[in-house]
């Protein structure tokens, strides 16, 4: 059996142009504070990693993070990466193993597990070409004929603006939908009037026969969002996401006991960490992103672990690695789905850096039988427009 050669990591810093978001985009866990600077600095990426593990044949499995791409890089090369070369490739458990435990000081979360989850999901590309097979099969196969997905941008904005846009994804044949709030707490009663204006007003567009998800990104906090639940609850949405920051744990559960469903996790880290929410009833929905959890073996343990507790995985941002992972499982109904556009928040920059992810067609997307591993490939087409760090 072949085994692992080398590992390459690259930050991609986009140097293109850029759509400036406008005021109230998104709430994000800064809005609490002070802040005479950019208060959406914290709310956009415009970089990226790579990470890409050669075996002796030549093959060549991809991985990514988007998380503090430098640090990530730099985790990997002084640290992960010599734990890797010179093994089997599919001793991924062994692997992953040996990265989470030997950097257990300061590794188990944050960048120490998103560079794990960069190498791991290079692994599992790597075995897929290998073994000429798409991930989704090395993880049980096909459990859907094809993928639901839901449209995700609708960021906040002007009102006709978001409602031309929801227009047009309902024009596509998206039947879900997530919104962005513009206002939190320190925005006080006023803010709380903006908010529900465009809820109602994209409830208007997209009716009451399809869902709509909203989502707060950490900008809220737990007396607001008391009283911000029942002023929801008539539009009918699918779930609220992540209304308070990560760590509070407690105010989730709390959220969670009311009338609308509470989802999160997208800041959360590996198996251990989804059961503390799990056991508290914090979320009624998990939304882990790959390239930040694990990668995609320990994704699958979370997977099982919310299939026993009854609580969905439709992890977060769409990109190959999770789309794999909600082929494969039964637990996992929707994935979520970004169009194309023009970079703006950095969710974008994914369709720049890679080729082969799938466009959805009437709310659906399909992953091919016949191309191995995640089906990704770095692209050539928009060099110009990035600043590569070796």
């Amino acid at each position: 059996m072949t085994k692992i050669k080398s590992v390459r990591t690259r930050v991609w810093n986009w140097t293109g142009p850029t759509v400036p978001p406008t005021g109230n985009f998104c709430t994000n866990a800064s809005d609490a504070l002070y802040d005479k600077g950019d208060a959406m600095g914290s709310f956009r990426f415009h970089q990226w990693m790579t990470c890409e593990v050669e075996a002796e044949d030549g093959t060549i499995g991809i991985g990514n993070a988007a998380l503090a791409p430098r640090l990530t890089k730099a985790a990997i090369d002084q640290y992960f990466a010599p734990m890797i070369i010179g093994e089997d490739p599919f001793d991924y458990a062994y692997l992953w193993e040996k990265m989470y435990r030997r950097t257990h000081a300061w590794g188990r979360k944050g960048v120490g597990m998103t560079a794990i989850s960069a190498v791991d999901i290079a692994i599992w590309d790597l075995m897929g070409k290998l073994v000429n097979k798409p991930v989704f099969k090395l993880l049980g196969g096909r459990l859907k004929e094809k993928i639901p997905v839901y449209y995700s941008k609708l960021y906040s904005g002007a009102i006709e603006a978001m409602q031309a846009e929801a227009q047009t994804a309902v024009d596509a044949g998206h039947s879900a939908f997530k919104m962005r709030f513009g206002w939190g707490p320190k925005d006080g009663m006023a803010g709380m009037r903006e908010n529900l204006k465009r809820v109602e007003a994209v409830r208007e567009v997209v009716g009451y026969d399809r869902d709509l998800m909203l989502e707060c990104y950490m900008g809220w906090n737990l007396d607001y969002t008391r009283r911000m639940l029942p002023k929801l609850e008539k539009y009918e949405p699918r779930w609220l996401e992540e209304p308070v920051i990560a760590d509070d744990m407690h105010g989730y559960a709390e959220l969670n006991r009311g009338p609308i469903p509470i989802s999160g996790g997208e800041h959360e880290f590996s198996l251990l960490g989804f059961r503390q929410l799990l056991d508290m009833k914090a979320v009624s929905v998990i939304q882990y992103d790959t390239n930040r959890v694990g990668g995609i073996t320990a994704a699958q343990k979370i997977n099982a672990l919310a299939e026993a507790y009854q609580v969905p995985v439709i992890p977060h941002a769409g990109q190959m690695h999770n789309y794999h992972l909600s082929m494969a499982n039964v637990n996992c109904p929707i994935s979520e789905y970004f169009p194309m556009f023009d970079v703006e928040v950095g969710n974008e920059l994914f369709y720049y850096i890679f080729e082969g992810d799938p466009e959805a067609t009437d709310g659906f997307l399909q992953l091919s039988e016949e191309t191995p591993g995640l089906g990704l490939t770095i692209s050539d087409r928009y060099l110009q427009h990035f600043a590569i760090e070796e």
